[in-house]
């Protein structure tokens, strides 16, 4: 089978209609939406009959291993459309320095260095099939990165707000990629409202995180991949790091989608959404019972990527969470640097904050009993750690001078 057959061979599509996630309200498809008329995100469905008569888990194994190999569980029509700069199944790598059965899906192998890459191909694919010229979004940055990549490749016009305190690696990035790229002083829901004035003042289609409905079905890919490389049995628990959550929502919907085509059962995960202490929205809704939650105040994070005050989709999270029996989790900074560190020196993966906070929160979670040493266990790693500024500890050697190699 030739290397891009998954992006050049045309494959039947079963995208039968959308659906608000509150209401279940039904929305038309193959035309242009943002959230539902309640102001909710809406979700693709599939004719899950008819992709169980079209597809078996035997054709998949078959398949390039890359991203679009799912494509009949994909919302994007035409085989033009699609977008891609090579989106790769990531690995699934041991930690075998640290106790009990857990594993790390290193996200940070994707284009852009990135799972938002997962999201946003989706995102911009469907954008470029439905005829926006222009999209805006707020980010992170690493959102934005990846959205600027793929509007650069689909000849879409892009611009980005990001909160000033962004890593300056990502902003510089967005900007190379061609989008124009701005930054404010706020948080990235103050971005988002320049981007929601914006779309009415300038036309913009805005690509903010389930204010459009297809992110989630290119993170729900790490759902189906996930499944796949366990050989369709999931794991006991994952730890996920958790901001706009599009990926846990996601996975979690990959599941239901899976179990109704026949190729996993019923079991679920443990579902832990990881946030940090000094912006936990989430963990603070789970503990009080809420199903939605309210802002946070203040937020401050050196994990950028989960420093999101309020999710649009934060009683998505919550009802997924809740429904596996999992839990919401936040750990302290100096508790997700520690093990992002000791990951890199223990196991040699490099980890990025928001992957090093999973670690943290496992760590927490064996500690305590909400998992079991024997239990199989999976971290996601969003972004490869050289997204982030490293510190430097390296040491000094004078060619010239006598070498003291009792000192080296």
């Amino acid at each position: 089978m030739p290397h891009d057959e998954n992006l050049t061979a045309d494959r039947p599509t079963f995208v039968s209609h959308l659906e608000c996630a509150m209401t279940g309200e039904r929305y038309e498809a193959d035309r242009l939406h943002g959230l539902s008329r309640v102001g909710r995100p809406l979700l693709v469905r599939y004719d899950l009959a008819g992709v169980r008569g079209a597809l078996a888990r035997e054709t998949l194994a078959a398949r390039p291993a890359d991203l679009w190999k799912y494509r009949e569980l994909l919302p994007v029509r035409h085989t033009r459309n699609i977008v891609s700069l090579g989106e790769s199944a990531t690995p699934i790598v041991p930690l075998d320095k640290e106790p009990g059965n857990v594993w790390v899906k290193d996200e940070g192998r994707l284009p852009t260095g990135s799972f938002k890459a997962r999201g946003l191909v989706m995102a911009i694919a469907m954008a470029k099939e439905l005829g926006v010229t222009t999209i805006a979004m707020p980010t992170n940055g690493n959102a934005g990165a990846a959205a600027a990549a793929y509007a650069a490749r689909a000849g879409i016009e892009a611009v980005i707000f990001c909160p000033d305190d962004t890593p300056e690696i990502n902003v510089r990035e967005i900007a190379a990629q061609g989008a124009r790229v701005y930054r404010v002083n706020g948080l990235i829901d103050d971005c988002g409202k320049i981007v929601g004035a914006g779309k009415e003042a300038r036309g913009w289609f805005d690509l903010s995180t389930l204010k459009e409905p297809y992110r989630i079905e290119g993170k729900k890919t790490m759902g189906l991949e996930l499944a796949e490389q366990f050989g369709w049995e999931l794991p006991d628990a994952i730890f996920y790091p958790t901001g706009g959550g599009t990926g846990l929502i996601g996975m979690w919907k990959a599941f239901d989608e899976m179990e109704a085509l026949g190729w996993i059962g019923s079991r679920r995960p443990r579902m832990y959404a990881v946030q940090a202490e000094g912006c936990a929205p989430i963990v603070r809704a789970f503990e009080t019972g809420e199903r939605h939650a309210t802002r946070w105040e203040g937020a401050h994070t050196v994990a950028a990527g989960i420093r999101v005050p309020q999710a649009v989709g934060d009683f998505l999270i919550l009802d997924a969470v809740r429904a596996s029996g999992g839990k919401a989790l936040a750990v302290s900074d100096a508790a997700l640097i520690a093990a992002a560190d000791d990951s890199a020196r223990r196991d040699g993966l490099l980890l990025c904050p928001e992957g090093g906070a999973t670690l943290a929160a496992y760590r927490d979670a064996l500690a305590t009993g909400l998992v079991d040493a024997e239990e199989k266990v999976v971290l996601f790693n969003c972004a490869t750690g050289l997204k982030y500024p490293l510190a430097d500890a390296s040491r000094w050697l004078d060619r010239h001078a006598p070498v003291d190699w009792a000192e080296l």
